[in-house]
């Protein structure tokens, strides 16, 4: 039976179909009618002695397991044929000793391609001017310095000097600046003091000390409009020490 399985494996392997089965299935199924109707009607005595029986047992055994390994292996006859046939493509691809390389699988990934960047325009270099710096302002008496840079565009410096020699009044009166920081230098050299008041109206907007015999600043923030002025020590005002400031 061993050897009966062994050659009908391969067979059974490479077919698919179930004839094996049919075969083995037929032969069990005739060798029951002849030893019941041929033999077992006929012949009373069938077997006859042991030697008949045990005869007729291992054929009916052998008959069995033949219909039953043909059964199980044309079950498995697919899954036996896809096997020898994944085992038979490594052969078919030998030739000569050498075993033919299996070719690599293209992969289904489109491959980017990679364009060539242009080269980038060269923009254009800024040429920065560096404004030259503005020399500083002389300042005159009367006459407004002008700005020595943006930032001190609203800053206007003005001078203004008492009478030396000890009269009663300023070297102007007419004064004129920007409107916004206006910053006056007054300078009294005589023995008598003085100050000097910036007002618009009865309004004072601001005012130096009272000195005498060195310099004082005044600085204020003024709009555009008409303003005065003088000195508030009493009677120098009405003497003369008073002038007008233009702020346009």
């Amino acid at each position: 039976m061993h050897t009966l399985a062994t050659y009908l494996a391969p067979v059974l392997a490479a077919e698919k179909s179930k004839v094996p089965y049919y075969i083995a299935g037929g032969g069990l199924v005739a060798w029951a009618l002849i030893v019941s109707i041929l033999l077992g009607l006929r012949k009373p005595d069938f077997p006859g002695n042991a030697a008949g029986e045990r005869a007729v047992m291992a054929i009916t055994v052998v008959l069995v397991l033949a219909a039953t390994s043909t059964a199980v292996i044309t079950s498995g006859g697919t899954a036996s044929a896809g096997a020898a046939s994944a085992s038979s493509t490594p052969a078919s691809a030998t030739s000569g000793g050498t075993t033919a390389p299996t070719p690599a699988p293209e992969s289904s990934t489109p491959t980017a391609s990679t364009p060539t960047a242009s080269k980038p325009a060269k923009s254009p270099k800024a040429t920065t001017r560096t404004p030259a710096p503005a020399k500083s302002p002389k300042a005159t008496t009367g006459t407004p310095a002008p700005p020595s840079s943006p930032a001190a565009a609203a800053t206007t410096t003005l001078k203004l000097a008492a009478n030396p020699a000890g009269q009663l009044a300023f070297d102007t009166k007419q004064l004129s600046a920007k409107a916004g920081k206006v910053t006056i230098d007054f300078s009294n050299s005589s023995p008598i003091e003085h100050d000097v008041a910036i007002a618009q109206g009865s309004a004072i907007a601001g005012q130096t000390p009272v000195f005498s015999g060195g310099s004082k600043t005044l600085t204020v923030t003024l709009k555009p409009g008409t303003y005065t002025f003088f000195c508030t020590v009493p009677g120098h005002r009405q003497a003369g020490m008073e002038g007008t400031l233009t702020v346009s």
